[in-house]
């Protein structure tokens, strides 16, 4: 996400690296490679020039920080800007008296099944009870679709089987809502390849009907500006309370995002300018990381018996934080980080190697490494489908682990024996 548009401001603020003071000539060279980068980006024009017209204004107004070196100028003001632009952190809404419902609309691809689910999903570990239901009664197997989304997150569900009209459907989702004690319902409508009247006023009487929360429009990143266009025409029909932008790490350019997306600007902002998104990196961490195999790792760092089973469950541990390339991709452009190459792929296919090649080892193997011979080590690659060098590659890569592990441990246990000694002073 982003990576042209953070390539490209990378550059200008390179460019007034080493100028004594930002001169007029110096801002409009800036400025000029701002506007193309951001044009480039798939950024609305109108947006592109309320931008760089107040990001001139400050520049050479008087609160430009004499302290700060001219590129330094520049990127705060294009980080205070382009977090004015996107507004506040966005709050759900929900009804004084629950059950709340949210309407999710959008055109036919958008992704609204999907984003239903993970909205349910999000909801259920923020404390509530939500239920989710479809009313797409037009698309072949479209209601099918949510209850396998459903199924697969653990959601409740309201089938609406034997109603076959939209309004049936939803009636049939509050009253079950209100006899589960479900809180929020999440609707997921039809969508389709165009805005027509017959869509619209569908949406709109299901507005009517259910009284909603929130009305998400959900789009599809992919579509760039069409995605504004659409909202837009949606906000003036049904007057929408959010987006949601989907399949943004699917586009490079991402500039629909500064059109229309308002939800942790500063966290988007960091990522444009190239400093990364360390706080949403430490939140998939701690969802996914288990605090009990965290505290016995710790434990096992300490006696230095940190095994080869340890390894492929740290290996598990980072696949369920997302794909790598996401991982990379929230890390700052900063020190050793600043030389990736453009668009640096992550082989993903390395982890489940590794991964295969442990399982196929014994669990004396996993436990114990040292007993791993030459023989073993042709029986491992041939279970795993490997070569007797990838074999040796993981091994390798493990025992600089655990090296590592051990001067970790040891350093642990010198603080420790230093606070004894300081207790044992007071």
């Amino acid at each position: 996400m982003f990576e042209n548009l953070t390539e490209k401001l990378q550059r200008v603020f390179k460019n007034l690296r080493g100028q004594g003071k930002l001169t007029e000539e110096h801002l409009d060279a800036a400025l000029g490679e701002i506007r193309e980068a951001m044009l480039e980006g798939d950024v609305a024009v109108s947006v592109v020039d309320e931008l760089l017209a107040n990001i001139r204004k400050k520049a050479l107004g008087s609160e430009v920080l004499l302290q700060l070196s001219p590129d330094q100028q520049v990127v705060k003001i294009v980080r205070d800007e382009l977090l004015a632009l996107l507004g506040k952190h966005a709050k759900p809404l929900f009804a004084s008296r629950p059950p709340s419902v949210w309407l999710l609309v959008g055109l036919q691809g958008s992704g609204k099944t999907t984003t239903t689910g993970k909205l349910a999903k999000w909801l259920v570990q923020h404390g509530h009870r939500p239920i989710v239901v479809s009313t797409d009664v037009y698309r072949p197997a479209a209601r099918e679709q949510l209850a396998q989304v459903a199924k697969a997150a653990g959601l409740a569900l309201w089938p609406g089987a034997g109603a076959d009209k939209p309004l049936e459907i939803v009636r049939g989702a509050v009253r079950e809502a209100k006899l589960s004690a479900s809180d929020v319902i999440l609707v997921d409508t039809a969508g389709r390849l165009h805005i027509d009247d017959e869509l619209m006023n569908e949406l709109s009487l299901l507005k009517r009907e259910l009284s909603p929360s929130e009305m998400l429009f959900i789009a599809d990143a992919m579509i760039g500006q069409d995605a504004v266009r659409s909202a837009g025409e949606f906000h003036k029909r049904l007057g929408l309370t959010g987006v949601v932008l989907t399949k943004l790490d699917g586009d490079a350019r991402g500039g629909a995002a500064l059109s229309i997306e308002a939800f942790y600007p500063e966290r988007i902002v960091s990522r444009i300018l190239g400093m990364g998104d360390i706080l949403s990196l430490i939140e998939r961490a701690e969802q996914a990381v288990d605090l009990r195999a965290a505290a016995e790792l710790e434990r096992k760092m300490r006696r230095n018996e940190f095994t080869l089973e340890d390894f492929r469950d740290q290996l598990r541990q980072i696949k369920k934080m997302g794909s790598l390339e996401q991982l990379v991709d929230m890390l700052p452009k900063l020190g050793p980080m600043a030389n990736l190459p453009k668009d640096a792929k992550v082989d993903e296919s390395r982890l489940k190697r590794v991964e295969a090649i442990i399982n196929s080892m014994t669990n004396q193997e996993r436990r114990d490494h040292s007993v791993i011979d030459g023989k073993r080590r042709k029986r491992i690659a041939r279970g795993s489908g490997t070569s007797v060098q990838d074999v040796n590659q993981v091994l390798k890569q493990y025992m600089q682990m655990r090296q590592m592990m051990k001067q970790y441990g040891a350093a642990a246990r010198g603080k420790m024996r230093g606070l004894g000694k300081l207790a044992r002073l007071s």
